[in-house]
């Protein structure tokens, strides 16, 4: 005798994605202020971007950059002052700018403060996958 599974309510097997939410632009304003209040120069506001992604962003998440799938391990900040995203695929591994990183649909949590940044950057919200 077969046993029918339970389906999840809404009758489907698949769990439904939920499309990712745009944030409205008082809510990039407020972000935005956060991270610059009390920064004297543009140094400085790199690293309160790269200190406010790096607490805030869930890591690892996969994503597909050129239709790649990489895993993002981390988030660190380069030499030459750049917020890049440390993507791995087997035993490669590549840094990426931040703002390059293409965001997958079901976005990471913390995943916000990489459109903020984008934002305060002249509203470079980067591609969705």
């Amino acid at each position: 005798m077969r046993v029918k599974k339970k389906l999840p309510r809404g009758g489907s097997a698949k769990p439904r994605r939920l499309p990712s939410k745009r944030l409205a632009n008082s809510q990039l304003e407020a972000m935005i202020e956060t991270v610059i209040t009390d920064c004297y120069n543009e140094s400085e506001v790199v690293t309160g971007w790269f200190t406010m992604i790096e607490a805030s962003l869930a890591v690892p998440f996969e994503t597909r950059v050129r239709g790649v799938p990489v895993t993002v391990e981390r988030i660190a900040l380069s030499d030459a002052d750049q917020i890049v995203a440390v993507c791995s695929r087997s035993r490669d591994r590549q840094t990426l700018s931040i703002l390059d990183l293409p965001l997958p649909r079901r976005r990471p949590e913390g995943s916000d403060w990489i459109e903020a940044y984008r934002n305060s950057l002249g509203g470079q919200r980067g591609e969705r996958r």
